[in-house]
C-alpha cells in the first residue's frame, strides 16, 4: 500500500497551462518550414529543448503522445482549401520554378540555332523523311561545317547567354525566396555510380576520344553489353571503386543533413549500396568468404541441376527442376533436405573462422614483438601478455555463460511442422518457389488428412519432444569447468589448418609481425585489402596451399583418431563439442 502511495505522489500532474506550454515548446523546436509526415518530424525533436520546469524530456515526450492519441490525423476539406489558397499565391516552388512568367529564356546552343534555321527547309526537301531522320542530317551537317561558317552561331549564342545571365541575377534579386530551396537542394552530394556506371563513364570517354562525332546510340552499339562478359579481376577493379565512392558519399551525406535540418532529410535519405546482389557475391568470394548454401533440399536440388542446363533458358530451367524434383523418391528428397542442413551447419562454423584467426592472434601475437631484447626480459613480457590473454579469454568464457543461461533447447516441432518440413521441397516446385502459396496449400492439406495418415509425424513430434525435455534437463545440470587459457592437451594431436586461401593468407600476415603496430581491427583491415590487391594467380596460389595444408591435417587426424581408444575418443569429442560451445571454436 505504502509503495502505491509514493508511486503515485512521484507522479506529475498537468495542469492545462502546463500542457499549453508543452504544445508551445513543441512548436518552439519544429523546423521554420515543416513539410515532413508528422512521425518524422516526431522522431527528430529533441525533447530534451522541449523539456520545462520540473518536466523532464521524457516526461513531455509521454504526455504528447497521449494527447496525440485524442486528436485526428487526417484533413478535412477545409484545411486542405488553406493550401490550395498557399500555392495560388505562390505556384513556383521547387521543379517549377523555370514556369514562373518571369524567369528568363535559355538561349539555344549554336547547333540548335542551326537546325532551327534549316530544319523547315530540309524538311521541305524530304517529306518521305522522320523527325529523327532530319535531325540526324542536319547534325552530320553541322559537324561538317567549317570553323567561319560556325562562328555566326557561336557569337549569336555567346551575346544571348550574356543578356541572360544578367536576366537571371536580376530575377534572382527579385525573387530571392523562391531560390532559397533550390540553392540548398543543388548543394546535395552527388549519389554514388554504381561499377557499371563507372566503367561506362570510363569507356565511353575513351571511345569519344578516338571517335568524337559518335553518337549515343554508337557508343551503346559498341560496348552496352560487355560489361556481364567481363571476367571477374576487371569488374573487381570497378567494384573497388563504387565502394570508395560510396563510403565518402555517406560522409558527405551526414554532413550536408547536420548542416541543413529544414531540409527535414534523414539517414534513410542515404543511397545504402551500389552492388546489386551478384556483384555483392562477386565481392565476397574475392574477399574469401564462403558461398552461402542454399536455404531447403528443393533449392540444393534446383542449384546442383542448373549448374548443368547453362544453356537451358531461366523458365524452362526452373520448370524442369520442378519436374525432376517430383520424380524423387521420398528418402531421396530428405537426403537433400539433411545435406542440405549439413552444408548450412559448416556454412555458419565457416563465416565464425575469421573470428578464431582473431583468437589465435591474441594467442599468437604476444609471442612477436620482443625484437632484441634480452630473454630475461622477453621471459617476462611473456608472463605478462599471457596474464593478460588469460584475463581476457576468462572474461569472454564469463559472458558466454552469462547469455547461455538465457538460451534454452530448440523448441519441440508440433507433427504438422515436421511433416512440413519434410514435404516443403514438393510444395514450392508445385509453386514456383512461392513460399506464401506453398504455405496456405500444406495447411489446406494437413487439415483435411485423416487421422492415421497423421499418425507417424505424431510419433516423431513425440520423439521431438522427449528430446527437448532431454537437453532441458542437461542443461539444468552443472557443466564441467573449463578454465580459460588452460586448454586440455591431447597427445600428438594435430593442429588444425587454415580452412581457405584468405585464411592462409591472413594467417601468414599475422604471423610474420609486418602489421603488428596496427591495432587488431585495423590490422584485420588492412589484411583485407592487400587480399583485394592480390593478383588472381597468387590468390589461387594460397587456395591450393591451404587446400594442401587441409588434406594433410585429415590424413594425420585420422590416423590420430585410429590410434586412441573408444574412451579417448569419446573424451575428446565430448571435450571439443564442449570447447566449441564456450569459445566458438575448437582449435587454438
Amino acid at each position: 500500500m505504502n509503495g502505491e502511495m509514493d508511486s503515485s505522489a512521484k507522479e506529475p500532474v498537468w495542469v492545462q497551462d502546463d500542457l499549453l506550454k508543452l504544445l508551445d515548446a513543441i512548436k518552439g523546436n519544429l523546423p521554420e518550414k515543416d513539410l515532413a509526415k508528422y512521425k518524422t518530424s516526431e522522431s527528430h525533436l529533441d525533447w530534451e529543448k522541449v523539456a520545462f520546469n520540473s518536466y523532464s524530456g521524457e516526461m513531455c515526450k509521454q504526455k504528447w503522445q497521449e494527447v496525440s492519441r485524442e486528436i485526428r490525423k487526417f484533413r478535412t476539406l477545409t484545411e486542405l482549401i488553406v493550401d490550395a489558397q498557399d500555392y495560388v499565391k505562390n505556384p513556383y516552388k521547387g521543379k517549377k520554378l523555370k514556369k514562373h512568367p518571369d524567369f528568363p529564356k535559355k538561349p539555344l546552343t549554336p547547333y540548335f540555332r542551326f537546325f532551327m534555321e534549316k530544319r523547315a527547309k530540309y524538311a521541305k526537301l524530304h517529306p518521305e523523311m522522320s523527325n529523327l531522320d532530319l535531325t540526324k542530317i542536319l547534325s552530320k551537317k553541322y559537324k561538317e561545317l567549317p570553323e567561319r561558317k560556325k562562328e555566326k552561331y557561336v557569337k549569336d549564342f555567346l551575346r544571348e547567354k550574356e543578356t541572360f545571365m544578367i536576366s537571371m541575377m536580376k530575377f534572382k534579386q527579385d525573387h530571392p525566396d523562391l531560390l532559397e530551396n533550390v540553392n540548398k537542394k543543388s548543394n546535395v552530394p552527388e549519389k554514388p555510380k554504381t561499377p557499371q556506371q563507372l566503367w561506362y563513364c570510363h569507356e565511353k570517354k575513351a571511345f569519344l576520344k578516338a571517335r568524337p562525332d559518335a553518337t549515343t546510340k554508337d557508343i551503346k552499339d559498341s560496348f552496352g553489353k560487355q560489361w556481364p562478359q567481363l571476367s571477374d579481376k576487371k569488374r573487381m577493379k570497378w567494384i573497388t571503386k563504387s565502394l570508395e565512392q560510396q563510403k565518402l558519399y555517406e560522409e558527405k551525406m551526414r554532413e550536408f543533413i547536420q548542416q541543413h535540418p529544414e531540409l527535414n532529410m534523414t539517414e534513410e535519405n542515404i543511397v545504402k549500396s551500389t552492388l546489386t546482389k551478384a556483384e555483392r557475391h562477386l565481392k565476397d568470394k574475392f574477399d574469401g568468404r564462403p558461398d552461402k548454401p542454399p536455404s531447403n533440399g528443393y533449392s540444393m536440388f534446383c542449384a546442383e541441376l542448373m549448374s548443368s542446363m547453362k544453356d537451358v533458358p531461366s523458365t524452362e530451367r526452373m520448370v524442369m527442376c520442378s519436374q525432376r524434383w517430383k520424380l524423387l523418391t521420398q528418402s531421396e528428397k530428405e537426403a537433400y533436405q539433411k545435406h542440405c542442413e549439413q552444408v548450412c551447419n559448416t556454412f555458419i562454423i565457416s563465416e565464425e573462422e575469421q573470428q578464431r584467426i582473431l583468437s589465435e592472434q591474441k594467442m599468437g601475437g604476444f609471442k612477436k614483438g620482443g625484437g632484441g631484447s634480452s630473454p630475461a626480459s622477453k621471459k617476462k613480457n611473456s608472463k605478462t601478455k599471457y596474464k593478460n590473454l588469460e584475463m581476457t579469454l576468462k572474461a569472454e568464457s564469463e559472458k558466454q555463460s552469462k547469455d547461455d543461461k538465457g538460451k534454452l533447447p530448440e523448441t519441440p516441432k508440433t507433427a504438422q511442422e515436421i511433416w512440413q518440413q519434410s514435404v516443403i521441397g514438393d510444395y514450392l516446385a508445385r509453386f514456383k518457389n512461392d513460399r506464401g502459396k506453398a504455405q496456405k496449400a500444406m495447411e489446406a492439406t494437413w487439415n483435411t488428412m485423416e487421422k492415421k495418415e497423421k499418425i507417424m509425424w505424431i510419433k516423431k513430434a513425440a520423439e521431438d519432444q522427449k528430446r527437448y525435455e532431454r537437453e532441458l534437463s542437461e542443461m539444468r545440470s552443472p557443466a564441467p569447468v573449463i578454465i580459460p587459457g588452460k586448454k586440455m592437451k591431447f597427445d600428438g594431436e594435430p593442429k588444425k589448418p587454415p580452412s581457405n586461401g584468405y585464411q592462409k593468407f591472413s594467417q601468414e600476415m599475422l604471423s610474420n609481425g609486418e602489421l603488428n603496430h596496427l591495432p587488431m581491427k585495423e590490422r584485420m583491415g588492412e589484411i583485407g585489402g592487400r587480399w583485394q590487391r592480390l593478383p588472381q594467380k597468387e590468390k589461387d596460389r594460397y587456395k591450393r596451399l591451404a587446400e594442401e595444408k587441409q588434406r594433410q591435417y585429415k590424413v594425420l587426424l585420422e590416423k590420430w583418431l585410429a590410434s586412441l581408444s573408444s574412451q579417448e575418443k569419446a573424451t575428446y569429442k565430448e571435450y571439443n563439442s564442449l570447447v566449441s560451445h564456450t569459445f566458438g571454436s575448437t582449435q587454438y
